[in-house]
């Protein structure tokens, strides 16, 4: 099946050329786990407001550097073309040249880069390491011979460096430590950051496969990938009750479960498509549970200090 490039994937003008190239329904991935570490910092001691917006400001501009570089080498490697579902296309549709996406690319990493060391000059030389690592897997994701996306790895490492990582730094910087509840917090969004990625192969499962990649999706199947997309939503959600019933986590968090019909959504939107642009609502539902799991979860912390 051909998919009309005007009923489908209409050219953008203007402004929207570069919003679309940022993909904003990926840029919450990159906020969530910043406000969610500065939420838990707020019970132990007094927020530094300037720490709080570098690091916030930094994530996102790495997260869409990061967005820029996919557009850019999935080009350069001849995976995209002007009738691709779910790419910005600002190269293959709006006509933008290819060195100007990638040079914009780095520009967003200097500037995260000035801002790193902002950060690390108020807290630990140790976050400069952490953030150029950082940095560093955003870039190869899908630069470099062998992309960390074109592999098995895509959603571990999308999960671990976008939950994991930078909720403790956004701890870290506000606290001067890393502690047990900080790290038990952050595996549920974790896991759902790596679902957006999976959900996202899930997609793409046809075009991955015929272009060589080996991801996630591709070696378990659509059916069982589905199944395990389903399988990190149970698992997020149960992980609220185990923090509520074994951690000094209040009750509160339960609020997350107010985005359950997301999750639900995203899943059966999955079940029994095959086109890539039947899965986008199931896609945007499954981006859409993580930004508001990660919400609910620190208005949940938020409460439960105050309250």
């Amino acid at each position: 099946m051909i998919i009309q490039k005007e009923s489908v994937v209409p050219e953008e003008t203007g402004w929207r050329i570069w919003w679309q190239l940022s993909r904003p329904h990926t840029l919450t991935a990159a906020f969530v786990p910043v406000l969610l570490g500065t939420a838990l910092a707020i019970k132990s001691v007094p927020i530094h407001i300037s720490l709080f917006v570098a690091m916030l400001v930094a994530s996102l501009l790495i997260q869409t550097a990061t967005n820029m570089f996919n557009e850019y080498f999935d080009y350069a490697r001849g995976l995209d073309n002007e009738n691709s579902v779910g790419i910005g296309g600002a190269i293959v549709r709006n006509g933008v040249k290819p060195k100007t996406v990638l040079g914009l690319g780095f520009l967003l990493f200097g500037i995260s880069l000035i801002l790193g060391i902002y950060i690390s000059m108020s807290s630990s030389w140790w976050i400069a390491v952490v953030g150029l690592i950082s940095m560093a897997v955003g870039y190869f994701y899908t630069g470099g011979p062998k992309p960390i996306a074109y592999t098995p790895f895509g959603e571990l490492m999308s999960g671990f460096f976008m939950g994991v990582v930078i909720i403790q730094i956004s701890y870290f910087i506000q606290t001067g430590n890393i502690s047990k509840i900080s790290i038990l917090v952050s595996i549920p969004v974790s896991i759902l950051i790596g679902s957006i990625m999976l959900a996202n192969n899930i997609r793409d499962l046809d075009g991955d496969q015929e272009n060589g990649r080996k991801t996630l999706a591709i070696i378990i199947g659509r059916e069982k990938a589905i199944g395990l997309l389903a399988s990190m939503f149970i698992l997020s959600y149960s992980w609220i009750i185990f923090l509520i019933f074994f951690t000094e986590t209040s009750f509160w968090l339960l609020i997350t479960f107010i985005s359950i019909p997301k999750a639900l959504k995203a899943v059966k939107g999955f079940i029994g498509k095959t086109e890539p642009i039947q899965m986008m609502p199931a896609m945007k539902a499954t981006a859409q549970t993580n930004t508001i799991f990660g919400f609910l979860m620190a208005i949940g912390l938020f409460i439960s200090y105050f309250s």
